[in-house]
């Protein structure tokens, strides 16, 4: 029996969790905690309420300080989260109204009392004796200079700004701070260079897709520019600096100075190789400002240094600056760590996706009943080849809307940075090339997410007893998750260690919003896109029946242009490590083929769900490949998706 104080405590936080108060708490993180205090009770031969107290309160402390650092970091990953940042702004410029209106307020019963008084003066400095003489003036006198002065001085020194300030506080917890400022400007060269945008069409908000125009002003692209230079990313320094500079001259309004744009202009200028225009925009600074404290010594030594290079070229006269203005293309954007930069980037354009007539002549859509499951047979899902090899296929209906907004209400509250599984420890951890927040979901939190896990199961004939938690993936400004793969390779045996579950066989992932432009799901080995639609789901197989993974699943989810994506993400899929089998039935190529894994092993063992006469055939017809099923070929609607429904 749990003691008074437990049961009180163990109320407190439920209710907390039903005010949502802290729904990041899931039951399994509180009851391990719990369960922790309540063992460690069971192993002390006395155990005082003192004791109990103290490891409680301390159970509490951590729980609330998990809930709100989980509110607090990396604002600018989740477009979920920032939504709340709207109407906390909103009610703080409502608070501030409020406080122009006591001040407004205050400062006419001021003037008021100024008025009055100046009236009264007037008139009493006219002829103080005469003035005086009448002894009601004289008692106003005493009155006003004893008690009203008081008061006049009291009103002066109320602050109206109290309730102000006050709001202020209690919301600048959850303000973003100086990196997710830093986070959504590099957001915003990530969208630049992945869709080929230039910096001023980007400052203008022209954006494809895009209704509704937000421009960047002079002050907005120089603080871009100096969030690059800060990151020794010159690239784009210039773009932005010159954009500001293009910006100024057109006679826009600023705060920063033209010399300050110069000055990081000239030097990102230099840093790209461009000597000359270097020197131009040097000299251009040394007029504006000749008294600049680096101005005249960049200028000498970008002149002596150019006078080398051209003495080293045999070349006696220099060039003249190019005065073509400095663009998108102008310079070439360094190389980074990831090889296939550009054929990522140009599937998230729609370029290069490898979908020929030949190919799509091969893809069908039909009615999928899981192997005549019964929970499929009255309303089987249907389902639409993407792509034929790797086959990768899409369901339709397979979320409605009723259940995305109550998985986006639970998760919400969760959503926390996304991270990945160091390839080497297994630990989680953060990347800069996976910029989106999730959430992990358990079956029995809600009845949702137990059906969306049954929904799965059905559809793809593999268990989620060994899968990994609901993912719910919300991506930021330009959120993204570059190329990688979803299993784990021969040199990274215990990357999934902790989770006990061998490596991930397939990949369910659900598309939980449209989205207007950007956030393709690509496939640069084999140049295949596919796009995010709500309620829909993609699924794909990992490894090869060999239990070899696929490598041509690399994947991404490339930069949100204009939109908010939400994903749920039933990852990727694992085979049970510690079961004599694990079933899983591919009907999803127009071909039924049974495997049963043991970890990475195809193994001749009876599989759940099977007939005796399948059970004994397996071997053979996993080797020979095949159940033909019925096929529906899809019919050509349209240059994108084909449809027969």
């Amino acid at each position: 029996m749990k003691c008074a104080f437990c049961r009180r405590f163990l109320t407190r936080v439920r209710t907390w969790q039903r005010k949502n108060l802290c729904r990041s708490l899931t039951p399994g993180v509180f009851n391990r905690g719990f369960r922790m205090i309540l063992q460690s009770q069971g192993n002390e031969k006395v155990f005082s309420t003192s004791t109990m107290r103290t490891q409680l309160s301390l159970l509490a402390l951590a729980l609330v300080c998990c809930c709100f650092w989980s509110v607090q970091a990396e604002v600018y990953t989740s477009i979920g989260q920032m939504t709340d940042l709207i109407y906390t702004e909103k009610e703080l410029v409502q608070s501030l109204k409020e406080y122009i209106q006591a001040e407004e307020s205050k400062l006419a019963a001021v003037k008021s009392w100024a008025n009055k008084l100046d009236v009264l003066t007037r008139a009493s400095t006219s002829d103080p004796e005469v003035y005086l003489a009448h002894p009601v003036n004289a008692y106003k006198l005493m009155k006003r200079l004893n008690t009203e002065w008081s008061e006049l001085e009291s009103l002066v020194l109320q602050d109206p700004s109290d309730g102000f300030i006050s709001n202020m506080t209690v919301h600048r917890q959850y303000f973003p701070d100086e990196e997710d400022e830093k986070g959504a400007a590099k957001a915003l060269m990530r969208l630049q260079d992945t869709y080929k945008l230039d910096s001023e069409s980007f400052s203008k908000g022209k954006l494809p897709g895009m209704h509704h125009n937000a421009v960047l002003t002079v002050d907005d692209c120089y603080d871009m520019g100096k969030t690059a230079y800060n990151e020794a990313d010159y690239y784009h320094a210039v773009l932005w600096m010159q954009q500001a500079l293009r910006q100024m001259d057109a006679g826009e309004e600023h705060v920063v100075s033209k010399a300050d744009v110069l000055d990081y202009l000239s030097y990102s200028v230099y840093q790209m190789g461009d000597l000359p225009r270097a020197i131009e925009l040097t000299r251009r600074l040394v007029a504006i400002d000749s008294s600049h404290q680096r101005a005249g010594g960049n200028l000498r030594y970008f002149e002596n240094l150019l006078s080398k290079q051209l003495k080293e070229l045999n070349q006696e006269v220099q060039e003249p600056a190019t005065e073509e203005p400095i663009q998108l293309g102008t310079y070439k954007r360094p190389k980074d760590y990831l090889p296939e930069r550009e054929i990522y980037e140009g599937l998230c354009r729609g370029e290069g996706v490898k979908m020929t007539s030949e190919r799509r002549s091969r893809l069908y859509c039909r009615y999928h009943d899981g192997n005549r499951n019964p929970r499929l047979l009255l309303q089987p899902m249907k389902e639409e080849d993407e792509w034929d090899s790797p086959h990768i296929v899409r369901y339709l209906n397979a979320l409605s809307d009723s259940e995305i907004e109550k998985i986006k209400e639970l998760a919400k509250p969760r959503l926390a940075r996304a991270t990945v599984r160091d390839p080497k420890t297994g630990v989680l951890t953060t990347a800069n090339y996976r910029v989106s927040k999730s959430a992990w979901l358990e079956g029995e939190e809600d009845p949702v997410i137990e059906r969306v896990n049954q929904r799965i199961e059905d559809i793809t004939g593999l268990t989620t007893q060994t899968a990994e938690l609901l993912q719910i993936a919300n991506y930021g400004v330009g959120g993204q998750y570059e190329p990688h793969f979803d299993f784990s390779r021969k040199d990274e045996p215990d990357a999934f260690k902790t989770l006990g579950t061998g490596n991930r066989v397939a990949t369910f992932l659900n598309y939980m919003s449209d989205v207007e432009a950007g956030g393709a799901t690509v496939f640069p080995d084999f140049g295949a896109a596919i796009y995010p639609k709500k309620g829909t789901a993609v699924f794909w197989y990992n490894l090869f029946r060999s239990g070899e993974g696929d490598y041509r699943t690399r994947h991404a989810a490339c930069p949100v242009l204009v939109g908010c994506k939400w994903g749920e993400l039933d990852g990727e899929l694992n085979p049970h490590s510690q079961a004599a089998s694990n079933l899983n039935i591919n009907q999803l190529i127009g071909v039924s083929h049974l495997i049963c894994f043991f970890d990475y092993f195809l193994v001749n063992a009876p599989c759940m769900h099977l007939s005796h006469r399948l059970q004994s055939n397996l071997h053979r017809n996993v080797t020979a490949g095949s159940f033909h099923i019925k096929k529906h070929k899809k019919v050509d609607v349209d240059t994108h998706h084909l449809r027969l429904f």
